[in-house]
């Protein structure tokens, strides 16, 4: 079972080719850093207008380097949503022009279940699983009991991490996009130089929130000399990233002891972490100490397949073909589609 994926959610053009053994034959992304940097974040116009542009090309690209031919597809998969509109429609009016031709099943992906089971690509990981996703637009605790079922423990009440990364990088004057530059600054930093908040941690539930933390930090900034110097910088972000971190893990902790009461009977329950954030390599070392305390098995993909992709895509295709899953042609592309609403 060969699938074609695309991804065109935010601002990198994507396209791959997997295949059910969980062999990635061709995984391109195609990054726009360059047009967007000058403007400090994602322009969906932009975006849109640069996922058309390229992505045909990328396809051909991939097919080429997987050595397959569209006769070999069993199937087109392309992210459905949420997303930026523009760059979710281009995606998906492709994968559909492709099925429609070569008369193969189009499979519309939600963006937030291919991250979710990125984990069954790259290990055989059997459901259920406890699942933490933290990326630039979301940032959420939930158990996976199957494809198209999920139960939500906790989410963001304001901003997501990836945001909040972001935003710190642009008040420390560090380039666009901000998470990796913050991860490189902190390792030159202290930790403990400044008393920022950890919100939420140590309350029930299992929701996040990160709107006060960056408050804290633009606050804590602006009484610091100008220009900022390194020191001060390395310091602030090693800080930020240091109460990122404590937050998660006490909100994991938290989901992770209630998955453990719901689901007593599995013998080695795993937490997976999937998102853009998860590339944090801080963040990783965090979270798996936490839940070997717990005792859980750890997983992160990659920090490639962290990131946006279309390998997630295609795999996340292949998994719903193998349930007999398929989408009809007049899909509407969702800029909006909670992992919740799968299962209707």
């Amino acid at each position: 079972m060969i699938v074609l994926g695309i991804e065109t959610s935010c601002d990198e053009t994507a396209a791959a080719v997997v295949d059910g053994a969980r062999a990635i034959r061709a995984n391109l992304v195609l990054s726009q850093l360059g047009e967007h940097a000058p403007h400090g974040g994602v322009v969906p116009e932009i975006a849109a207008r640069a996922h058309l542009e390229h992505l045909d090309g990328l396809i051909a690209q991939a097919m080429r380097e997987a050595k397959v031919g569209f006769a070999d597809l069993a199937g087109i998969a392309a992210t459905g949503g949420p997303g930026l509109i523009g760059g979710v429609i281009v995606g998906v009016m492709t994968a559909k022009a492709i099925a429609a031709a070569r008369k193969v099943p189009f499979l519309a992906v939600n963006h937030l279940e291919a991250h979710a089971l990125t984990a069954r690509l790259i290990a055989d990981l059997p459901f259920p699983y406890l699942l933490l996703l933290v990326s630039g637009g979301h940032c959420q605790l939930a158990s996976v009991e199957g494809v198209g079922k999920y139960r939500r423990y906790g989410t963001t009440v304001d901003d997501a991490a990836g945001e909040a990364f972001d935003k710190v990088a642009k008040l420390l004057g560090l380039p666009y996009p901000g998470g990796p530059e913050v991860e490189r600054a902190a390792a030159g930093g202290d930790a403990r130089r400044f008393a920022l908040p950890r919100p939420m941690k140590g309350r029930k539930g299992c929701d996040f929130s990160f709107s006060g933390l960056k408050t804290a930090v633009r606050h804590a900034v602006a009484a610091l000399p100008e220009p900022l110097p390194a020191q001060d910088r390395d310091d602030m972000a090693a800080s930020f990233q240091q109460a990122v971190a404590e937050v998660m893990e006490d909100r994991a902790r938290r989901a992770m002891e209630r998955f453990a009461d719901e689901h007593a009977g599995i013998a080695a329950p795993a937490l997976v972490v999937g998102g853009g954030v998860a590339a944090n390599r801080h963040l990783r070392a965090v979270l798996t100490r936490a839940a070997e305390r717990q005792g859980f098995a750890f997983l992160a993909p990659p920090p490639a397949l962290c990131t946006d992709n279309a390998a997630m895509i295609a795999w996340a295709g292949i998994e719903r073909l193998r349930l007999g899953l398929k989408d009809a042609l007049d899909f509407a592309p969702r800029p909006r589609w909670p992992l919740e609403e799968l299962g209707a």
